[in-house]
Formats: structure tokens, C-alpha cells, sequence
């Protein structure tokens, strides 16, 4: 009998690398990503012109600034949140 590998069973560490479980189970989080001015000034003025981004304009946007579509996602998400909280204080 040959013994194959469960499928269902993923290793430890995502490949991208963003969540981690140790051993312990202990999560390690990917350091905070840390915007460079021209990479906010890119990113502040799409977001003026549309707050959200279609899959390639993403990937454009991404492969332009040397950042991962990731990373764009979740600036847009965090810039909406932030948007929104401002307009709801008025």
C-alpha cells in the first residue's frame, strides 16, 4: 500500500507570505508595507478620479508602482474606509 499525502492538508506558511503559523500556532504577520511619497501621490490621485479599481487597472496600477495588486487592494479598501469616516463626520 502506497501512503499518499492528504490534499486537504496546506503547509504552514502561504506562499505569499502575509500569515504565518508557527509550531506553537503563534501567527506572524508580513511587516507593514511602507508606501514610498511617489507611490501615495500615484495612489491619492487614482483614488480622486475613481475609488475603485477594476482587476486590470489594478494589475496596471500595481505593475507601475513596483507594488504587489495586494498591496493596491487593500490601500484602496483602507483609503475608502477612511474616506467614508471623514464624509460621515461631516
Amino acid at each position: 500500500l502506497l501512503s499518499h499525502p492528504k490534499e486537504h492538508e496546506k503547509p504552514p506558511a502561504m506562499a505569499n507570505g502575509e500569515l504565518r503559523i508557527t509550531g506553537k500556532g503563534k501567527k506572524l504577520r508580513k511587516p507593514r508595507t511602507i508606501y514610498s511619497s511617489l507611490q501615495l501621490q500615484a495612489l491619492n490621485q487614482r483614488f480622486q478620479q475613481t475609488q475603485y479599481l477594476a482587476l486590470p487597472e489594478r494589475a496596471e496600477l500595481a505593475a507601475q508602482l513596483g507594488l504587489t495588486q495586494t498591496q493596491v487592494k487593500i490601500w484602496f479598501q483602507n483609503k475608502r474606509s477612511k474616506y467614508k469616516k471623514i464624509m460621515k463626520q461631516g
